[in-house]
């Protein structure tokens, strides 16, 4: 069955970085795309990034436009999300997961999800 799995999460304080990963098993990895969100607390979900199956497109949400690069490495069925100059309005669970299409920026574009992962910024 599909499976993603993410890491990395933790406490850091304002202006740090963080880099997220997600490992993914059950499909071929490098034929799909995939993608970030995340879900503040009381807040619905939020759609972070995207990047395409070889990893030679990306995109953005404005918010972290500049502070954030997401990533893949097909041959470790992994994809990451470095996150630089972190912000108390990042705090969230992140998910990676994987979309229908590309550059898929709704919840509802995304078939498979994983459990996620804590990301609090705080001082």
């Amino acid at each position: 069955e599909v499976q993603l799995v993410e890491s990395g999460g933790g406490l850091v304080q304002p202006g740090g970085s963080l880099r997220l990963s997600c490992v993914a098993s059950g499909f071929t990895f490098s034929m799909y795309a995939m993608g970030w969100l995340r879900q503040a607390p009381g807040k619905g979900l939020e759609w972070v990034s995207a990047i395409n199956n070889g990893g030679s497109s990306t995109s953005y949400a404005d918010s972290v436009k500049g502070r954030f690069t997401i990533s893949r490495d097909n041959a470790k069925n992994t994809l990451y999300l470095q996150m630089n100059n972190l912000k108390p309005d990042d705090t969230a669970v992140y998910y990676c997961a994987k979309p229908r299409l590309y550059p898929a920026v709704r919840a509802h574009d995304y078939d498979y999800w994983g459990q996620g992962t804590q990301v609090t910024v705080s001082s």
